[in-house]
């Protein structure tokens, strides 16, 4: 059949190339993180191939798409509204941004943009993590005008993660309080709880508080936080090692909750 297009496009975080008829429509897509050609048709299979000939790499699996999990069913009816999923980090600081960005000039850094580079620094970090099982939600909002910078769902539980832009800056972390440079102490790890604990009351499952620390000159922790893990964005990558609390249906469960904006909305 000639006239197949393929056309890339991102979902859910995820590289597809889909082949179209030329009306537009539809007939497959090849899954390369899967390694899957998933066809909507046998009978075009030849030319389906054909056309994906110049993308695929290795091996892979061809045959109709895989039936939806109860998961995925859920995150298909979510209205694009109400779906988080597609947040980047820093999302809330960005729209901010937009519609105020601020004097062309001033004589102080926009304290927002550097809070911006640490949430996008932390989840570029922690997007690296989705090939291992682990899904990151961005910016989640919170009644009242608070939010969970990140949410990291996997095997290893949950983690509630609150980054601090502390380049080249000396942290001392004194449970509550947090001293950045020479500013003065505040007691910042009882916002980190909090938010913790009303991800915990929304999902009715454990989600654990990572204070995460964006470039800083050196840490002092002299006596570890209750409760609260204390991470740099350059030693993320240890949180996706941990595994052996949630089974993969209870991940992608959790992730289909907590990405639907509803699901925070009274916590």
């Amino acid at each position: 059949m000639d006239g197949l297009r393929v056309v890339p496009a991102w979902r859910h975080g995820q590289e597809r190339l889909y082949v179209c008829l030329p009306d537009g429509r539809n007939i497959a897509w090849y899954d390369r993180d899967a390694a899957r050609v998933n066809l909507l048709g046998e009978d075009r299979e030849d030319e389906v191939l054909r056309a994906l000939g110049p993308f695929i790499t290795g091996p892979v699996t061809v045959g109709p798409p895989p039936v939806p999990t109860p998961a995925e069913l859920a995150r298909l009816a979510l209205h694009p509204d109400d779906d988080l999923a597609p947040n980047r980090p820093g999302e809330a600081l960005l729209v901010a941004l937009d519609r105020d960005p601020g004097p062309a000039r001033r004589l102080r850094a926009d304290p927002r943009r550097r809070a911006l580079e640490a949430e996008q620094t932390v989840g570029d970090a922690l997007d690296r993590l989705d090939g291992a099982g682990w899904h990151t939600l961005h910016s989640v909002p919170l009644p009242g005008g608070d939010r969970v910078h990140h949410l990291l769902i996997g095997p290893g539980g949950l983690f509630a993660l609150h980054t601090l832009y502390a380049r080249k800056q000396r942290v001392t972390v004194a449970d509550p309080l947090v001293t950045l440079g020479r500013r003065d102490p505040y007691p910042l790890l009882r916002r980190v709880r909090s938010d913790a604990a009303r991800a915990s009351y929304a999902l009715t499952a454990e989600v654990r508080p990572v204070l995460a620390l964006v470039g800083p000159a050196k840490l002092s922790l002299p006596s570890p936080p209750r409760e609260v893990r204390v991470l740099t964005d350059t030693d993320l990558e240890p949180l996706s090692r941990q595994g052996g609390v949630l089974k993969p249906a209870d991940v992608e469960s959790l992730h289909a909750m907590a990405r639907d904006r509803n699901t925070w909305a009274r916590v």
